[in-house]
């Protein structure tokens, strides 16, 4: 944290907080559409659709590896 004001400055930090919360929010968006429209173009087709799981835990490591980096700035 202590880098991340001397590099940036303490004013910024919460634009940059907001900024990576913003992001995060697109990407959930964006994986969460492309989920669908996965799951709705297998069913269709007739393929079975159990792989999601897969992808949703995929999917959620990463975000819990962003928040952990996030959780940092968020509570400062």
């Amino acid at each position: 944290m202590f880098i991340v004001v001397m590099v940036f400055g303490a004013d910024k930090v919460p634009d940059i907080a907001k900024g990576l919360g913003k992001g995060m929010r697109q990407l959930k968006d964006a994986t969460e559409d492309i989920k669908q429209e996965i799951t709705k173009s297998a069913e269709k087709q007739g393929i079975d659709t159990s792989f999601t799981k897969d992808i949703k835990d995929g999917v959620t490591k990463v975000k819990e590896d962003v928040q952990d980096i996030t959780g940092v700035i968020k509570r400062k």
